[in-house]
């Protein structure tokens, strides 16, 4: 399967020439539909059912600099346009078709991948150790690089000559009132999102079926349109349930299903020979033996249909109860937070505690805060995690020695007196998950070129997005019903899909993956230069690493994964040994 790039600026040249665009360029194979009048020119390149006529009538648009409205048809995929004094450059709304840029002398330089840059790679060791610790939604602009930028997700790049970067708002989210009021709209996107790329594969197309809610909805809809051939991965840790929905999906649509079991050579955490090395440290490439099991048997298909982003679009977090109190509906918010708690069997009032408390400091202050806790001294991790947060100082932020905290404070502390993201909790939140889900989509990207897997996101369409993140996150977080938006989307859905509240996870076998290989992981974090960087203690990383072997840190295993996949990431880097601390 070729990978799709695309360059521009003064980035690296070749490949094939965008005809009409100037000195715009796109990997051999890459779908593109361009239309020109001279001085305007407009482009769309990748997934995209755009005809020539379409881009033809929205060459007005162009003219008149209205750049959110190039973004609104179906698939996935970079818009560039030209209108002879500014030239708009834009990825999708999650991220997963990126712009890397960089300044030169003689313009800016920006293209699809960051190696397209034609610059040294220097990974930023404290961005790199303040993502491990932090979280990486804090800084969506930058990259694991020095002086390399990215165009957050839900904007686009205005070029000038003589002019610096300008970035360009285009989430476009037109709000509705209530959940069914949005329901529809919603429904036919994610329809459109999966049936016309199935229709125009032609053939047999293939696609995850785990047994959860947005894999199996995705088979629902493509067996409509087409033929699917659903691959599932099980193992000694897999949920019966997944399976039992998994093989039900499968007979209801009567799509061919290829069962693949995985044994300890599949575990998490193995880094097997030869597997690629990716632009950025993503938490696929800890997966990466289960990855290349279970796709073989749909290797070479036309695409490969995934759930991934279905949680980001149809469900929401405890944010939204924190919206609440920030819009001064404190007696509703706490009989939400309350019912759902009880519901599971949580005592309330911690978890209210937390809610409130990141009510009353919004983001600017929670960094501050967290910027001094860790200028204090050495963290402490909760051993559970309660409520919601816009800064969590987890497991990770443990691990830093006393510059790495100094390092983090810094970077935080910045970023809280340069604050440019949404100051509503679920606003906030849902935009960092949904660029989280499409950095870890980019990030996939050479594993599935290599294993010949043409991934496709219909979860993560503009369109789709639009829709979801129209309905208020208050309404998708349903405290009885799970992801109740699919339910009314979709009402021909089966009832006994849509009723099931429960979800698969993968805690037990990275547990058991890191049990395996904990000898090898603990030798990756104290040679990897976080640690020779004295940003990262590697004692105490390691110390955490043996007791998540013994099963006994459940709560460090998210960090554990990140500074895992992040410390092998960096010893593939060339520059890695060499790069300043």
């Amino acid at each position: 399967m070729e990978q799709e790039w695309l360059t521009g600026g003064t980035a690296a040249a070749g490949g094939a020439t965008i005809e009409g665009l100037g000195n715009l360029h796109r990997a051999p194979g890459t779908q593109v539909r361009v239309a020109c009048e001279r001085p305007f020119g407009l482009a769309v390149v990748g997934d995209c059912p755009v005809t020539e006529e379409n881009l033809k009538a929205a060459l007005p648009a162009v003219r008149a600099g209205r750049w959110a409205e190039l973004t609104r048809w179906p698939g996935s995929y970079w818009v560039i346009a030209d209108n002879g004094r500014q030239r708009f450059v834009c990825g999708d709304l999650a991220g997963i078709r990126a712009v890397y840029y960089t300044p030169r002398a003689e313009g800016t330089a920006w293209a699809s991948q960051a190696r397209l840059l034609e610059r040294p790679l220097v990974p930023d060791l404290p961005m790199l150790a303040a993502r491990v610790t932090v979280g990486e939604h804090h800084w969506p602009h930058r990259t694991p690089y020095e002086q390399i930028r990215l165009v957050p997700g839900g904007f686009g790049m205005l070029l000038a000559p003589g002019a610096p970067p300008q970035l360009v708002d285009v989430t476009g989210v037109e709000p509705v009132e209530e959940l069914h009021e949005g329901a529809v709209r919603f429904g036919q996107a994610l329809t459109e999102a999966v049936q016309h790329r199935v229709r125009a594969a032609g053939g047999v197309v293939g696609a995850d079926l785990s047994g959860g809610l947005d894999s199996s909805t995705a088979v629902v809809l493509a067996a409509d349109a087409g033929t699917v051939h659903a691959v599932t991965y099980t193992d000694a840790y897999t949920s019966g349930e997944d399976m039992v929905f998994a093989s039900r999906i499968a007979q209801h649509t009567s799509a061919r299903h290829t069962i693949a079991t995985g044994g300890d050579e599949q575990l998490p955490f193995g880094f097997p020979a030869g597997q690629p090395s990716e632009g950025e440290p993503v938490l696929e490439a800890a997966m990466y033996a289960m990855d290349a099991a279970y796709l073989h048997p749909v290797q070479g298909l036309p695409l490969h249909l995934t759930g991934h982003g279905g949680d980001i679009v149809l469900d929401a977090s405890s944010s939204c109860w924190v919206r609440l109190l920030q819009d001064g509906h404190r007696r509703e918010a706490h009989r939400q937070v309350t019912a759902f708690a009880r519901l599971r069997n949580t005592a309330p009032g911690p978890y209210w505690k937390a809610l409130k408390h990141a009510a009353d400091l919004g983001p600017s202050g929670a960094l501050e805060r967290a910027a001094e806790a860790l200028e204090r001294g050495p963290v402490t991790p909760a051993t559970t995690v309660a409520g919601w947060s816009w800064c969590r100082l987890g497991a990770g932020a443990s691990w830093l020695t006393a510059e790495g905290r100094h390092q983090v404070a810094a970077l935080l502390r910045h970023t809280a007196h340069d604050q440019q993201q949404p100051e509503q909790a679920d606003e906030f939140d849902q935009w960092a998950a949904l660029r989280s889900a499409g950095a870890s989509a980019r990030g996939w990207a050479p594993y599935s070129h290599t294993l010949g897997i043409r991934p496709v996101y219909p979860y993560l369409d503009n369109q789709v997005v639009r829709a979801a993140f129209a309905v208020p996150a208050l309404a998708r977080r349903g405290l009885v019903t799970y992801k109740p938006l699919l339910r009314a989307a979709l009402p021909q859905l089966p009832d006994w899909l849509t009723s099931r509240r429960s979800k698969g996870s993968f805690t037990a076998q990275r547990i058991a993956g890191i049990a395996r290989h904990r000898a090898r992981l603990d030798e990756l974090v104290h040679t990897s230069p976080l640690a020779a960087s004295g940003l990262i203690d590697p004692a105490a990383a390691g110390t955490a690493l043996a007791q998540a072997a013994r099963g006994q840190s459940a709560t460090a295993i998210a960090d554990l994964h990140q500074l895992l996949v992040t410390c092998r990431w960096l010893t593939h880097q060339p520059t890695a040994a060499g790069a300043p601390c």
